[in-house]
């Protein structure tokens, strides 16, 4: 649901005080008030962090980080769920605000968990793919509760190359080698 009528600039973004804890992201220079998570996808945004937490270094795990995507038409993101690059991590030390700038690298890894709905799938899958791959964003994961599928996307030659993990196979990560993770466990924690 857009709040604004005159289209944001990025400036704008970034001065805004909505007063509140609202979360916001830009799209196209409309401000998009972001719905709270449901429990299941907090859950999962958990369950994930916990395990990325058992293979990176807790410095480069960020929950609620933004991240510019682009200055015109502006868009600025906040995944669920950010790996961020050694480099990356030392330019955003001691700053005053969690935001990826486009004059910083991209993260390594962006996780995304799917809400119900036509609009959140329609921005998880199509929007935000296409808007991570022109970022440069390495590797994209995007969680679906309601499918049971996680859809590993991965920067080959400036296009993301799709693979689709179910059930207790492994979840093969380029980003994360030695993570063991099955879309099992994702969704249901109680899983060995």
């Amino acid at each position: 649901m857009a709040t604004t009528t005159p289209p944001f600039t990025l400036a704008d973004y970034l001065a805004y005080d909505p007063g509140s804890d609202r979360r916001y992201e830009l799209v196209a220079g409309d401000l998009l008030t972001m719905p709270s998570e449901s429990d299941l996808n907090n859950l999962i945004a958990m369950v994930v962090l916990i395990a990325f937490g058992q293979v990176v270094a807790p410095k480069l795990l960020r929950r609620g980080t933004e991240i510019v995507i682009r200055e015109v038409g502006p868009t600025v993101r906040i995944p669920d769920l950010m790996v961020l690059s050694p480099a990356l991590a030392e330019r955003l030390q001691g700053a005053d605000r969690s935001i990826i700038l486009l004059d910083m690298p991209p993260p390594a890894l962006v996780v995304e968990v799917v809400s119900p709905g036509k609009p959140s799938e329609d921005r998880d899958y199509r929007s935000k793919r296409s808007e991570y791959q022109s970022r440069g964003i390495p590797e994209y994961w995007i969680i679906d509760p309601q499918r049971q599928h996680i859809t590993l996307l991965t920067l080959v030659a400036g296009l993301y190359q799709e693979t689709v993990f179910t059930g207790k196979a492994s979840i093969c990560s380029p980003t994360l080698p030695t993570l063991t993770l099955t879309a099992a466990q994702v969704f249901d924690p109680d899983q060995p």
